[in-house]
């Protein structure tokens, strides 16, 4: 006869492992990469334009491009920086290119910073707008209509007889076009590129437009002193961790949603001016850009709620 055998007691249960933290929510990642991208480029911006009367818009776009460059090189850290979408690289670096001329343009003319970021301020709008059709992305009726407050304020900032009310203004508009052309592109490239890529090639294109350029815009002076060349340094490193930053916030955010963080450089441009030039906005562009940072800052709060009501949803 078998032996029998005394049951053995079942283990008891281990013990319920803690709930895991909440992952960060792609898009409130992407609002801060794209937010201190802003920061950094509105800083890069100051020193190219402190830098402009000695070295001109052409030599400033080469200065850009070289060292903008290494900095993406260095940011790779050793990865590929080979492109995917060739074509579509190209045409978003010339086009940005157009739209660096334009700017250093309006600044060599001594167009304030903060006044330039208001004529900017369209640019989320357009990024909107053409985030529907080209990226097929929805827009909530809450960020329609913060969206349009924002662009009501930029209409206060662009009055007619305004402090803004310039044939400078009216050229970095049609540069605002542009330049939100190139940040839906920007959205479309992270499918198949990589960020480092997308801001490599775009930095590294100042260089041969820049090149073609020095006829028509030759430097002042040969040499430059040494605080220019240390802000022209500066200038293209920070813009290589800025462009760095958009592409890892547009790779991961809807356009709709980052694109009224442009209006940040407004508070940026409005302390530079005042700390380096002395510059204070007109009344107008004060208040215009106090509606632009007001709807800004509502869309954050909204994206905020949205993916906490994600991860109470995700919890239940």
């Amino acid at each position: 006869m078998p032996r029998a055998t005394t049951p053995i007691a079942a283990a008891p249960p281990l013990p319920a492992a803690p709930p895991a933290r909440p992952v960060l929510d792609d898009a409130v990642r992407g609002i801060g990469f794209i937010a201190l991208g802003y920061a950094i480029i509105a800083c890069a911006d100051a020193a190219v334009k402190w830098a402009l009367p000695q070295v001109g818009p052409a030599a400033a776009m080469i200065w850009r491009g070289v060292f903008g460059a290494i900095a993406i090189a260095l940011l790779a850290r050793g990865a590929s920086l080979r492109p995917v979408n060739g074509r579509l690289i190209a045409g978003r670096s010339l086009l940005h290119c157009a739209v660096t001329l334009v700017y250093y343009i309006a600044w060599v003319r001594a167009m304030p910073l903060a006044d330039s970021y208001a004529v900017t301020a369209a640019a989320p709008l357009l990024m909107t707008l053409l985030a529907i059709p080209l990226l097929g992305e929805a827009v909530g009726w809450r960020r329609w209509t913060s969206t349009g407050v924002g662009f009501a304020g930029v209409l206060v900032m662009l009055q007619p007889d305004g402090a803004l009310w310039r044939w400078e203004a009216a050229m970095l508009l049609g540069g605002v076009g542009f330049l939100a052309l190139t940040r839906i592109w920007t959205r479309l490239l992270t499918r198949t590129d990589s960020p480092a890529t997308i801001a490599f090639w775009l930095l590294l294109a100042h260089i041969p437009v820049g090149l073609l350029l020095l006829p028509f815009f030759p430097p002042p002076r040969l040499l430059p002193d040494a605080p220019t060349v240390l802000a022209l340094v500066f200038l293209g490193l920070a813009n290589g961790a800025a462009h760095f930053l958009f592409a890892r916030a547009f790779a991961i955010a809807p356009v709709s949603v980052l694109a009224p963080f442009e209006y940040t450089t407004l508070v940026w441009g409005l302390v530079l001016g005042l700390l380096i030039w002395g510059e204070f906005p007109a009344a107008a562009t004060l208040a215009g850009a106090g509606i632009v940072i007001a709807a800004g800052l509502y869309n954050l709060h909204r994206e905020r709620v949205r993916a906490r009501e994600a991860r109470m949803g995700a919890a239940r």
